[in-house]
């Protein structure tokens, strides 16, 4: 297993995670699922990473599944595609869901099908001006994985979601803006720049509090309002006891910047 399938790179308190199949427009396979999913991991593990930003590398964030890949697909032969969803794809989602650090998606370019889904697994999604989304599953017969039936419809309206499921319409990055699919369209040589200096000033704020509120929001979602209130103040202890929170009341009262540590 190649580890540059998928690079990581530190930058003042950012992992910069990079697909790195651009011959293939950084399509999908096992390798680069594996890969990815031991860069969480590691990233989970680094406490100074406290805010990620997930790219790709050359002209495409990612094109999808790879289909080629003969791992999963076999040329006339019946298959069954539920578990290589549920043991590949649907563990990747959730790591990045559980992830108690921001993510945020530099779409560099084409974001189809699982790599639309992957964008929109993310916390936020910053986008170059020229790039296009697609739900590209229904061109090939295909429901929408790895979670697009789930935070889609959450970000941009069931009926539209649906016209964007059921036609695999392109999406430029101004609809995407205007939909809300997108935070910022930006041109595509300030991207990266812009969604660093975006990401390094998360990773210099209070990163736990930033966390428990990624998870209460996550958790909001499927709650009725009693329970996510209750989460609420689970995630509130919680946030009370972290040296930012003293950190910046203190600062607050002193009159100057605080100095969070993201504990």
């Amino acid at each position: 297993m190649s580890a540059e399938v998928v690079k990581l790179s530190k930058q003042d308190g950012v992992g910069i995670l990079t697909l790195n199949r651009p011959e293939v427009f950084n399509a999908i396979n096992q390798d680069l699922l594996s890969t990815l999913s031991e860069k969480l991991t590691e990233i989970e593990n680094d406490d100074e990473i406290r805010a990620v930003v997930l790219t790709g590398e050359g002209k495409a964030f990612c094109s999808g599944q790879d289909l080629k890949d003969v791992s999963i697909l076999q040329s006339g032969e019946e298959i069954s595609l539920g578990g290589p969803v549920r043991e590949r794809y649907n563990p990747l989602v959730m790591q990045m869901v559980n992830l108690r650090k921001p993510i945020i998606a530099a779409v560099n370019g084409i974001a189809a099908g699982a790599g639309f889904s992957l964008a929109l697994a993310c916390d936020m999604r910053f986008v170059a001006a020229e790039s296009k989304m697609v739900q590209a599953f229904v061109r090939i017969g295909l429901a929408p994985d790895t979670g697009s039936s789930y935070f889609l419809p959450r970000l941009v309206g069931v009926g539209k979601a649906m016209e964007l499921m059921f036609t695999g319409k392109d999406i430029t990055a101004e609809e995407a803006l205007q939909l809300g699919i997108a935070n910022q369209v930006l041109p595509q040589d300030q991207l990266l720049p812009a969604t660093l200096a975006f990401a390094k000033k998360l990773a210099q704020g209070p990163t736990k509090a930033i966390g428990l509120t990624k998870q209460a929001v996550y958790r909001g979602a499927e709650l009725n309002v009693a329970d996510a209130l209750e989460y609420e103040a689970v995630v509130q202890d919680e946030a009370g006891k972290t040296h930012d929170f003293l950190e910046g009341v203190q600062a607050f009262a002193e009159k100057r910047f605080p100095k969070y540590r993201g504990k």
